[in-house]
């Protein structure tokens, strides 16, 4: 399987002034996976430590951080001679062992030479109860499900992902058909690695629902062993009131929904606590479509996105018929998958930061604004290839943007004031 990360990881690898790594990313997405197949491929010895239940291996940090002992203890834990120059060394789940966090900037300071990269599911909580980070000592990388472009190749569709690399509308127009095929299923299946994997192999969407439906668990299971006790209720119903919250037509995340009367000041360390495990991800309402879009947010008005289309799929109970039944599945749930998707490629295949525009009057409400160097370009997203809409021509006629973009089921065509893009090219920004 490949991950695009592992070029990044390789460039880090070459670098001189190379710091260690810290790897961010939601249980299950393959971080494991990814600094193990980094490790085999491009060095002659891969020290691999899990911190997970593991006493002895955190012991070796309780005491202090004397380097030269730490590195010789790490030799007999893992069982491998560990050089500078030909070894990678893995501290994985760390989250179970602060203090192999704060290690790494004794190791950035006094060692160097050595490459090591650390992961773990939880960081983020981790550090919202008083682990102390090594500020500027560590380079970091998050780590997402499989985007469409690497669903693609895991489906052995090269050609049809290098088409998308070529960023030339000739070859998609020509093969719309087969990226919009592949893309249903991308929608159903999502981009988490052991459902891709699996759906490689047999293709069977039975199979694929039973997986999801199994990490979902999981993750819900994940939450009692990780916060206290008296924030698990309202974790749970913000995890709930997810499918229902992006299925609204107005897709802003309104508290009201989860219960009667609730309020945000109730519910926002649970919904901290999803992100910080880097579950749901919130995207920010901004005021004004102005540059730079982050000097006009509104922090208190924002809609709250899962962690993959597939997983959302399962937690929604989306019939596996929709896959043979046309262009139906992007309009589900209001098109709220088909947004789902938009953003999850943003986060994952562009350096985009996506945010939303948003007034008392949804006449120029847009679903996602970006910014590309000076320019603000807002983004529409439209289910299938219904584009019948007024938001963005109101938007265009108002604000007159350089650039504005709609992804939607048709092919690629550009018009006066906007460029159609298929959704299947989120990419291409």
């Amino acid at each position: 399987m490949r991950r695009f990360a592992m070029e990044t990881l390789k460039a880090w690898k070459e670098r001189p002034n190379r710091k260690p790594m810290l790897l961010m990313g939601a249980r299950q997405v393959g971080k494991t996976w990814l600094m193990k197949e980094f490790g085999r491929l491009n060095y002659a010895k891969t020290a691999y430590i899990s911190f997970f239940n593991n006493r002895r291996a955190s012991a070796i940090f309780d005491s202090d951080f004397d380097l030269k002992r730490i590195i010789l203890s790490l030799k007999i834990e893992s069982g491998v001679d560990i050089k500078p120059d030909d070894t990678l060394i893995i501290f994985d789940e760390i989250q179970d062992s602060p203090r192999v966090l704060e290690s790494l900037k004794a190791f950035c300071e006094e060692m160097p030479e050595y490459h090591i990269i650390a992961a773990g599911s939880s960081l983020g909580v981790a550090l919202h109860e008083g682990v102390s980070f090594p500020v500027g000592k560590v380079e970091m990388m998050q780590l997402y499900p499989l985007n469409f472009r690497e669903f693609l190749l895991a489906m052995e569709e090269g050609a049809l992902e290098e088409g998308l690399e070529s960023k030339n509308p000739e070859i998609t127009n020509l093969f719309h058909e087969k990226y919009l095929f592949w893309l249903r299923n991308y929608l159903f299946v999502g981009g988490m690695p052991a459902v891709v994997e699996a759906f490689r192999k047999n293709r069977n969407y039975a199979e694929v629902r039973s997986i999801q439906s199994d990490i979902v668990a999981q993750y819900r299971g994940d939450f009692g062993k990780h916060t206290k006790a008296s924030e698990l209720p309202r974790i749970n119903m913000v995890w709930d009131s997810i499918p229902m919250q992006l299925a609204k037509e107005n897709r802003k995340f309104f508290f009201g929904k989860i219960k009667k009367g609730a309020r945000q000041k109730e519910f926002e360390i649970a919904i901290q606590w999803l992100q910080d495990s880097g579950l749901v991800y919130k995207v920010h309402m901004v005021k004004k479509p102005m540059f730079p879009l982050k000097a006009y947010v509104d922090l208190s008005s924002f809609k709250l996105f899962f962690l993959d289309t597939g997983l959302l799929g399962a937690m929604s109970e989306l019939d596996e018929k929709v896959i043979l039944e046309g262009d139906s599945i992007f309009v589900e749930f209001k098109g709220a998958l088909s947004e789902q998707y938009v953003f999850q490629q943003l986060i994952s295949d562009t350096d985009c930061t996506p945010y939303y525009y948003g007034t008392e009057s949804t006449s120029f409400e847009q679903d996602f604004l970006i910014q590309k160097n000076s320019e603000i370009v807002p983004i529409e997203v439209k289910a299938s290839g219904n584009v019948r809409s007024q938001r963005l021509k109101a938007y265009i006629d108002k604000f007159t943007p350089r650039t504005a973009i709609r992804f939607s089921a048709l092919k690629y065509i550009e018009q006066e004031t906007m460029k159609n893009v298929p959704l299947y090219a989120v990419s291409w920004i």
